[in-house]
């Protein structure tokens, strides 16, 4: 079975998962801007960004693939995975994303990544300023996980990467892989 990772990062977080696990699946990882010819490819992992709630590089991955191509959307973003609610708001957009007629047999996780307002651009930086004001003003109730961790970092470095959140992953792969050493005690 032929299978590609393919993913959009903007900093480099969503990369480094993707090639993450390009190293310990053994299939090979490219990004969005230069995507092969999907031709025979029956099995694709698309790890893309949050940005605003949209999943970076997913409108070119979703061109190139054919319907009957096996999708999974790994997404990476701030909020916290471990929260339901968040992956819950996360899925629905993710799936608001996704044409009528694309097949519903899309596999979606999260991935928790990390952001450093040092390395922003200036055009994110205004942007992401203007969103912290207004995401402040929101009522409690309309603050989503993704909203509330942008809140709470804003104008920090952090990161929440953590590569034993990949192994889910590996269930979906076509072959039984011998795990990483990184699932077997330490990071």
């Amino acid at each position: 079975m032929k299978s590609l990772i393919i993913y959009g990062s903007q900093y480099g977080t969503t990369k480094r998962y993707a090639e993450t696990f390009s190293q310990m699946s053994g299939i090979p990882a490219v990004s969005y801007q230069t995507i092969p010819s999907l031709t025979g490819c029956e099995l694709i992992f698309h790890f893309g960004g949050l940005y605003a709630g949209h999943v970076k590089g997913l409108p070119s991955t979703l061109k190139s693939c054919s319907p009957d191509t096996r999708l999974v959307i790994v997404t990476v973003g701030l909020a916290d995975t471990s929260e339901e609610k968040n992956t819950n708001a996360i899925k629905k957009a993710v799936l608001r994303q996704l044409p009528k007629s694309f097949p519903s047999h899309v596999d979606i996780f999260h991935l928790r990544g990390g952001i450093d307002y040092s390395k922003l651009k200036m055009t994110h930086k205004v942007m992401m300023t203007l969103l912290y004001h207004k995401a402040k003003a929101l009522p409690d109730e309309q603050k989503t996980g993704e909203i509330q961790a942008m809140i709470e970092t804003f104008n920090q470095k952090v990161d929440f990467t953590d590569y034993h959140t990949l192994k889910p992953l590996f269930n979906l792969l076509p072959e039984p892989q011998e795990l990483s050493p990184i699932f077997q005690g330490g990071q």
